[in-house]
């Protein structure tokens, strides 16, 4: 394996892979990695289809390697409400803070020791939600760094504003025989080659291409959409109807405005014209949906056949991502906001954001009702798929009286994608400000009140869960004070109040048994029961309870409430001086949690294994799982829920592995474990690696400091001290002490020694 191989294997993030060329703009490329290395803040701003969102992925592929914790893209354009734009970076991120703190507290507390790259885009509809967190962020945390994109500056102290222009257009005055091809007409040539295979500049008609451009002053998406017509006509056609959409000046949708920004109206409003009435309505309708969709969503909500969906398609205004079925369609914004022009002028926007939400609501009742079988991988997966969608649709229902039941319905049918999928935060938010403006009670209310009780109780708010429960039973069915009893004994566990705990899930399995939820209520009753049992010392009965549990979910085909209870068997199993054991079971929880992104489960499965470890006096596995651990524990929030009798647990095997291996030795391992990505951890957990890359990585560096490493990265790279200290941001003098260090721990003597250092630890 080579350096380069090695260290693309290091990095991190969730960059998208570029599905078409990228051309030019080297220019302000270089720019802009001149001011990421001097500003802790760069806004790309410029006019709608400038491409700033495809510059700032590119640039910050360019810098990865500079940031040792990753570049993290969150895309805000599928945001509508600002307060959930600290949960959109915490999901890019896998924070999943599930305490009842802001989201911005934890986002600051798990960046603060941290060095990466938060790319934000398309912040300009949220942008005072957006200042305001980038600001707290920053304080917080030295090593973060923020590209945002934007129609207008953040305004946050620090910000360097840099203004994407258009790309550079043909000279008319320069003969084309004389003129090297400029980038609009080389973006022209690769789309429309792209369009339409064969296509080749020529002497012929280079001359319309220049023009065309020109007339589009350079914009990429009118000159995109531009050339996708050679699919159908002749360039020097296409040149002469972009000259044509100019010279009309009604417009189709005529509006006040100029410049550039008239100059991408105007390609749009082509686009517009050549398309069909047909395809127009659908352009229309389509632009409700929020990200992606599917074919089966485009016909529910906008009526209409695949006929004109692949029109679409072919006109470059829909984009299909994926083969087959499993295709999704999508909008670019700037066509979205088009589209959401016509509809609203066309006075049926309402009526069509009621069947959008109408469908997601039957998507919803449906993963409600199927949730407790074996599709819940591919339940996770679809709606995580449609989450953009399902916040468009509880938005558009909190905000028209007439909906605010229909929005009530749908929050709470999503219990299990808020619970078991990784989104109680954000469950709880759509969940109380529905409750708030819908307070008559309903059956809808009632399955909300249980919901957000069950959330509160998981983030630690117990005062509030015991609000939910009081309001909710008045009104509470058979299957709603099954769910009551069940959070009540849950809160009770967690106070360290076990017998409590077990008189109300004794009776919650009771209720669940006799007429209530047969199925996940009565499970997730029974992992409370025996966990219960566990910590009164009934070791077997909490197991036999577990395995009668076992085979009610087999039944089913049941697997996340099963994983909770191979959980809480491991936990038993450990209670009973049995370690072996408890790493089968709590490996087999691992299994499902890892699917689901159910990362508080990942984080006690994985408790588990660290105390297995320790108790089978493996210290040095024991000191990685913790760490492993404890760096998922981070992103929940509550270590070990706010159990007195697990945190003892913990503590206690904690101690014995550190006594075993001195603190100097436990505190390197327990940092290589939480150096660990979330899947490299999973599967050196899971003994599927006999130990993650990024472990043999962290090893390899010693004795350097973390900070130290980064340093003789760069030293590697041919920085000199300066941009070294540019690029972290610290003092030259800074990071002269940390070359000396260098120098002096390795014991060398020059820069060039630790340039072939950093390139051994590269090299297989």
């Amino acid at each position: 394996m080579d350096a380069r191989t090695a260290q693309s294997r290091r990095l991190r993030g969730n960059l998208p892979a570029e599905l078409s060329s990228f051309v030019d703009r080297n220019r302000e490329r270089a720019e802009l990695k001149r001011l990421l290395a001097t500003s802790r803040l760069v806004t790309i701003t410029g006019i709608g289809g400038v491409g700033k969102t495809r510059t700032a992925i590119r640039v910050a592929a360019e810098v990865q390697r500079a940031f040792p914790d990753g570049v993290w893209l969150v895309d805000l354009s599928v945001i509508a409400d600002p307060c959930l734009i600290a949960e959109a970076v915490g999901q890019a991120l896998g924070v999943q803070d599930q305490s009842a703190r802001p989201q911005s507290d934890g986002l600051a507390g798990y960046l603060a020791s941290r060095r990466l790259l938060l790319v934000l885009d398309t912040c300009e509809h949220v942008v005072g939600a957006c200042s305001s967190l980038v600001e707290t962020l920053l304080r917080a945390a030295p090593g973060l760094q923020v590209l945002a994109t934007s129609r207008q500056p953040l305004g946050v102290n620090g910000e360097h504003v840099f203004l994407l222009p258009p790309l550079p257009v043909p000279d008319p005055a320069v003969s084309p025989a004389d003129r090297e091809l400029d980038a609009a007409v080389m973006l022209f040539a690769e789309r429309a080659a792209a369009a339409a295979p064969g296509f080749t500049l020529t002497p012929g008609n280079q001359d319309a291409v220049a023009r065309l451009c020109r007339r589009l002053d350079g914009i990429p998406l009118g000159i995109e959409l531009a050339a996708v017509r050679t699919r159908a006509l002749p360039v020097e056609r296409i040149a002469e109807l972009v000259e044509g959409w100019y010279s009309d000046e009604s417009g189709l949708l005529s509006r006040a405005g100029g410049g550039r920004h008239e100059s991408l109206r105007k390609a749009i409003d082509g686009s517009y014209a050549l398309c069909s009435a047909g395809e127009r309505m659908v352009w229309a309708r389509a632009s409700v949906f929020a990200d992606g969709f599917d074919l089966e969503a485009v016909q529910e909500v906008c009526g209409e056949t695949l006929d004109l969906v692949a029109g679409l398609v072919d006109k470059s205004i829909l984009v299909l991502d994926g083969p087959g079925s499993e295709g999704r369609y999508r909008m670019l914004d700037t066509i979205r906001e088009y589209g959401v022009e016509i509809l609203r002028a066309s006075g049926e926007e309402r009526e069509v954001r009621r069947r959008h939400r109408d469908h997601y609501l039957r998507l919803a009742r449906r993963f409600d009702a199927e949730w407790c079988g074996p599709g819940q991988a591919e339940w996770f997966r679809r709606l995580t798929l449609e989450h953009p969608n399902l916040r468009t649709a509880l938005d558009f229902s909190l905000s028209e009286p007439e909906e605010y039941g229909a929005g009530l319905e749908l929050a709470a049918a999503l219990n299990y994608f808020w619970f078991a999928c990784g989104h109680p935060r954000e469950g709880r938010h759509y969940l109380e400000r529905a409750m708030a403006l819908a307070p008559a009670p309903t059956p809808a209310r009632t399955h909300a009140l249980w919901v957000c009780a069950w959330i509160c109780a998981l983030q630690g708010d117990m005062l509030r869960a015991a609000d939910y429960a009081d309001e909710c039973r008045p009104h509470a069915d058979v299957e709603a004070r099954g769910w009551i009893t069940y959070v009540m004994g849950v809160a009770a566990a967690l106070r360290g109040e076990p017998a409590k705990a077990l008189e109300s899930t004794q009776e919650s399995v009771r209720l669940h048994t006799n007429g209530g939820d047969p199925g996940t209520g009565l499970f997730v009753a029974m992992s409370a029961q025996a966990i219960a049992l566990a910590f009164l010392g009934e070791f077997d009965r909490a197991a036999a309870v577990t395995d009668e549990q076992f085979e009610l979910c087999d039944q089913n085909g049941e697997q996340w409430s099963r994983s909770y209870a191979e959980y809480v068997r491991s936990v038993i199993e450990l209670m009973r001086d049995r370690p072996s054991a408890a790493v089968v079971h709590a490996r087999s929880a691992l299994r499902v949690k890892r699917q689901l992104c159910d990362l508080g489960g990942n984080a006690m499965a994985m408790d588990s294994l660290a105390r297995a470890a320790s108790a089978l006096g493996d210290c040095e596995r024991a000191a990685r799982l913790f760490g492993v651990a404890h760096r998922l524990w981070e992103a929940v929030g509550l270590p070990q829920m706010g159990s007195p009798d697990l945190s003892a647990s913990q503590e206690w095997a904690e101690k014995k592995s550190r006594d075993v291996l001195g603190d100097q030795r436990f505190d390197v391992l327990l940092a290589e474990g939480m150096a660990f990505a979330f899947e490299a951890g999973v599967a050196y957990a899971l003994e599927e690696e006999a130990a993650p890359a990024e472990a043999d990585a962290t090893t390899d560096w010693a004795p350097l400091t973390r900070r130290e490493r980064e340093v003789a990265e760069l030293v590697a790279a041919g920085m000199t001290n300066q941009q070294i200290a540019d690029r972290l941001v610290i003092s030259r003098r800074t990071a002269n002490t940390h070359l000396e260090h260098i120098l002096t721990k390795l014991d060398f003597n020059a820069r060039t020694q630790i340039a072939a250092w950093v390139a051994a630890r590269f090299t297989c």
